[in-house]
């Protein structure tokens, strides 16, 4: 109960309490990758006192798996149109059904396909696609499947203008897209002891990427790497990551002539403190949305030098916090790499500079809130009922039909 003032007596209003708005999320595995990194930080960066949060998967699988719980799996089988993937579609309908969710948000290609009809079946109010890579990388058929799935959500969350933009350019309504970026986790700024012991008079750059596409250009970089070690002897080149081409990768730095100059990493749950061993950080990769090893750097105040491509854009300063370099342009890459590593004073300082603006537009709390502003609004639209600032009480009275 609780009481208004009304013509100068208290009158008792009776008051009910609301459940949370419920949220879930989907993404396709919880392997090493950018989305499923986002998937869990959104996952757990969420206010629990104003949302409760309910997650789903294709396959529990991955690294990423112990860094989240209560884990839905919704297995599509060996084709995302095939008698099982609908069969999941109903299951994962009637989930959302039961646990009255009123926004379902995909993270990725294959969540938004197996995800956005099930929402729209399972009476979901707000649904949300998510675009977080280009698209260069899908097949034509892929992009054409995904597009017509967008057009069944009420928003596409892109995390990049240049993710936005490839939409626009095959028709999405402007209405539709929403950008927000990647967000970093505060223990990404904090200061941690490096996993490679920094050696005195040595210079360490290095490059963090799954080694599963030739995309990722980690070919460029070796060759780089080997044009500077002719010349710069304090160099040592780090490549963190794996995949199906790291032994022909291994081999080329074998072929350059690079032997100890050069040290495979594999993969590791120890970004900040790996990155905490380097000076400057390298990424070679013709293709990119919103990089989060970029952002990543930054938050560690470690320049950055990238190809010029998609968000990699929207991230480095050039000349501020970094260097871009013309995409698969092997020598003025290297050249952007050498420039740092012979004036150190403008490695920190573009370090610097990077961190600030980390901390200024990438913290975890900007983005969430960007997140639940998004939420409300559409619930609004909705017609959805949510008390103010997403509250938990709501007067006897009104109705929660639809939620």
């Amino acid at each position: 109960m609780t009481s208004l003032q009304s013509g100068g007596r208290k009158v008792a209003v009776a008051v009910a309490e609301q459940p949370l708005p419920a949220v879930f999320f989907m993404t396709n595995t919880l392997e090493t990758g950018g989305t499923e990194r986002q998937f869990v930080t959104m996952a757990n960066a969420l206010d629990r006192d104003k949302f409760s949060v309910s997650l789903g998967c294709l396959k529990r699988a991955g690294p990423f798996v112990s860094e989240v719980s209560g884990l839905n799996e919704f297995p599509p089988g060996g084709n995302l149109f095939g008698p099982q993937s609908w069969r999941s579609r109903l299951a994962l309908a009637r989930f959302l059904r039961e646990k009255r969710i009123v926004v379902a948000q995909a993270f990725g290609f294959y969540a938004n396909l197996m995800l956005i009809p099930a929402a729209r079946f399972g009476g979901v109010p707000v649904i949300l696609g998510s675009h977080r890579q280009l698209g260069d990388l899908l097949t034509p058929e892929k992009f054409r499947a995904q597009n017509a799935a967008f057009r069944l959500c009420d928003r596409v969350v892109c995390n990049s203008d240049a993710a936005a933009q490839r939409l626009r350019d095959t028709g999405i309504r402007e209405k539709k897209l929403t950008v927000i970026p990647n967000g970093l986790p505060d223990e990404l700024f904090a200061d941690v002891p490096p996993a490679l012991p920094r050696e005195p008079e040595v210079v360490r750059i290095g490059m963090i990427s799954r080694m599963n596409h030739a995309v990722k250009r980690h070919d460029l970089f070796l060759r780089a790497a080997a044009r500077l070690s002719q010349r710069l002897p304090q160099v040592r080149f780090v490549l963190v990551g794996d995949g199906p081409l790291r032994p022909s990768l291994e081999e080329l730095a074998q072929q350059l002539g690079l032997g100890n100059r050069v040290t495979f990493l594999g993969d590791r749950r120890d970004v900040t403190e790996v990155l905490a061993s380097l000076d400057i950080s390298a990424l070679s990769s013709t293709s990119e949305s919103l990089s989060n090893v970029i952002l990543e750097s930054m938050a560690a105040g470690v320049p950055v030098v990238a190809a010029e491509v998609g968000g990699n854009m929207e991230l480095v300063q050039h000349g501020k916090t970094g260097f871009l370099v013309p995409p698969g342009d092997e020598m003025e890459f290297a050249a952007a790499l050498e420039k740092l590593v012979t004036q150190p004073e403008l490695c920190h300082r573009f370090g610097r500079c990077a961190r600030e603006n980390a901390q200024a537009s990438y913290s975890v709390a900007t983005v969430r809130a960007l997140y639940q502003d998004l939420y409300k609004s559409l619930l609004a639209e909705k017609g959805c009922f949510v008390a103010a600032a997403i509250g938990q009480t709501q007067a006897v009275g009104t109705s929660q039909e639809g939620l």
